[in-house]
């Protein structure tokens, strides 16, 4: 999928490195610290377990703490609740196909421990594809693979580790996500409309993606609008961004047209087992059978909306309460570097930013030599749905979600600390000059692998910077008590 070259190689290898620690240490979190009796949704357990199965739970069960127990669920019972049609049927469906690989181990595990091990696997494959996906696209809109090569690494250490790894769809719909841009970078736009549709599948803010295909498609018809004549352009643009709107618009409609048939059409009700009627019962859910739902009768019937409104308040100021302060506290540090990333770039790119990127600059020297790096004009369209994304999450979602929300999202979370330490960080430079020791078996001839930049700076940390100490700090710590809490059903989420 992607040229194996030395700095490719290092960065995959590093992923796999913090894969497998992060495995390794919310398991034992989960062994030492008891588990916090949280008002989450906990179904009963309906297949019988046996030792092994009890052992890939004691090694495993942290993966499926909060919101990774309603993905599990939909992938061993389906969508029986209402409220579980606020999860995209896209990482359910890739973790049944999980069990079904794992199904010759089923004379020793259960389907539960099948998915388990399912979350386990390809949430690790996922997201180390996805810090490869990453470089990869840094190399392309970057052009300073320096600073790409930091921010894959940075990705490896992203504050929303723990939610790359447990069984939530971030790292699916990170892989989804930077891949497509890539491929629009290179300008396949077929390619990356579909993947953009499957991340859509995935998480319901792969609709914003839309707006990648639409700037493509306007810079191509002011491109076009040199040569030709306007009207076949304009013709060309509207019909494109029709498809593009379509194709990605698709997998949300087709989700909210399943949840209308079950709930809206009489005889879609399938039979449920005892206990997780009683679950109904005891706790309010809305199943098929009860009565036909409010949403039913909208003109526009969208169960997502709905759930959204009622089940988690989502919705305009609606979380900017006192008691939410240590929630808005959790998600200021992600906040803060968006804002910086946007404040750095507007206030160098001025014009740049007020022609939509479509002018490059006033001066047509500056054209032929754009600025590597963060500060190129190819990083405009992702500063904006950064800057996007940032606005509808801080205003109308769960604000400590903001984390992962962006970190699997928006490649600027890492390009911009990349940019930071390359730019301010005297030691990295240092770092740079050493020369590059050649791996055994690993390297082609003439090839050496670069160092680890991002480690040499954690093992010389007293000799940081203040920059380079806050970045780190923050990407580690949060690494760290997110699998310290989470895995245990404390609060981070």
């Amino acid at each position: 999928m992607w040229p194996l070259d030395p700095s490719r190689k290092e960065v995959l290898r590093f992923a796999v490195s913090c894969r497998v620690l992060t495995l390794v240490l919310q398991a034992l979190f989960n062994a030492i610290i008891p588990d916090h009796r949280a008002e989450a949704f906990s179904p009963p357990r309906l297949a019988p377990s046996g030792s092994v199965d009890h052992l890939v739970e004691g090694l495993l069960g942290g993966l499926s703490r909060w919101d990774a127990e309603h993905f599990l669920f939909i992938a061993e019972h389906g969508y029986l609740y209402e409220h579980n049609f606020a999860f995209f049927p896209g990482f359910p469906l890739a973790l049944l196909v999980g069990a079904e690989l794992l199904r010759p181990l089923r004379a020793l595990l259960n389907l539960r421990s099948c998915l388990l091990i399912s979350v386990a696997l390809f949430n690790s494959l996922f997201s180390v594809l996805a810090a490869v996906a990453l470089h990869d696209l840094g190399c392309l809109v970057l052009c300073c693979p320096r600073q790409a090569f930091y921010g894959a690494l940075l990705f490896c250490l992203s504050p929303a580790n723990v939610f790359l790894a447990a069984g939530y769809s971030e790292a699916l719909f990170a892989l989804l996500t930077f891949s497509a841009m890539g491929q629009l970078e290179r300008g396949r736009s077929w390619t990356s409309g579909l993947l953009f549709a499957l991340a859509t599948g995935v998480r319901s803010n792969g609709l914003v993606s839309i707006g990648f295909l639409v700037y493509s498609q306007c810079q191509g018809f002011l491109s076009s609008l040199m040569v030709l004549n306007p009207l076949r352009p304009l013709s060309k643009l509207m019909g494109s961004v029709f498809l593009s709107v379509f194709m990605l618009g698709l997998p949300f409609a087709l989700f909210q047209y399943y949840a209308y048939t079950q709930f809206c059409l009489s005889g879609s009700a399938r039979p449920i087992p005892k206990p997780l009627l009683q679950l109904a019962a005891d706790k309010g859910y809305r199943i098929v059978e009860g009565n036909e739902p409010p949403w039913c009768s909208w003109e526009l019937p969208l169960i997502y909306s709905y759930i959204q409104d009622v089940y988690w308040n989502v919705g305009f100021l609606r979380y900017y309460e006192l008691k939410q302060v240590p929630n808005f506290l959790l998600a200021v540090p992600v906040a803060i570097l968006v804002a910086w990333a946007t404040w750095t770039y507007v206030t160098t790119h001025p014009w740049l930013c007020l022609t939509l990127g479509m002018q490059r600059s006033k001066n047509s020297k500056t054209l032929e030599k754009p600025d590597p790096g963060f500060l190129g004009p190819r990083v405009f369209v992702y500063l904006v749905h950064a800057v996007a994304l940032l606005l509808f999450g801080g205003l109308c979602m769960h604000v400590q979600v903001l984390t992962r929300f962006l970190g699997s999202s928006t490649p600027v979370v890492y390009w911009f600390p990349a940019y930071l330490l390359q730019n301010h960080e005297p030691l990295l430079r240092s770092l740079e000059t050493v020369p590059w020791k050649p791996l055994a078996g690993d390297s082609l001839p003439g090839q050496k692998v670069p160092r680890n930049s991002i480690m040499g700076l954690l093992y010389n940390w007293k000799t940081c910077s203040l920059v380079t100490r806050c970045i780190l700090g923050y990407f580690l710590s949060y690494w760290l008590l997110g699998l310290l809490l989470h895995c245990n059903f404390l609060p981070w989420t």
